[in-house]
């Protein structure tokens, strides 16, 4: 069974309004956040075969510090213009194109596409996924064309969600 890891890059910085929306980078919040989400990833044995992320900096150095503290190649990481503040219906067109080898998929993105996909694709009604917050999905199926259709939450995690 496939499963989708759908996450949000962490806080960016307002610091710097001058630059483009694509090149802000990752707030001091941000780059402490990332590397904590990866390593509960890791703590839970989550590690995804491949990662799909946005061209856009913040993703991008997001990515980077999860990819860290999963052992995944940086050079791995699967980089798109396309994934710039997607809709859920160009996630999901993505999504369906990843190689049948990969069984979890960790895609690196926006709001509010990351929260309309997950609640889409799982039926939920999340209101909003926060910085660096991370949505587990059992897809049930067994090819990524078919990812749509009867996707499960298993689990949501974020950076200020209190531990057990």
């Amino acid at each position: 069974m496939k499963q989708l890891l759908l996450i949000r890059h962490a806080k960016s910085s307002w610091d710097d309004l001058s630059g483009s929306d694509f090149d802000r980078q990752l707030s001091g919040r941000g780059l402490r956040d990332a590397p904590i989400m990866g390593r509960r990833l890791a703590e839970r044995g989550l590690f995804p075969d491949a990662f799909l992320i946005s061209s856009a900096q913040r993703t991008r150095t997001t990515a980077k510090l999860l990819a860290g503290e999963l052992n995944f190649p940086e050079a791995d990481i699967d980089q798109r213009d396309a994934l710039y503040l997607a809709s859920p219906a160009t996630m999901l067109q993505l999504i369906r194109q990843t190689p049948e080898y990969v069984q979890r998929l960790a895609l690196v993105a926006h709001n509010p596409g990351i929260t309309e996909l997950t609640n889409q694709l799982a039926n939920t009604d999340i209101n909003n996924i926060p910085t660096c917050g991370v949505a587990l999905l059992d897809l049930g199926i067994d090819s990524w064309r078919d990812a749509g259709r009867d996707a499960r939450l298993v689990d949501f995690d974020y950076p200020k969600r209190q531990q057990l």
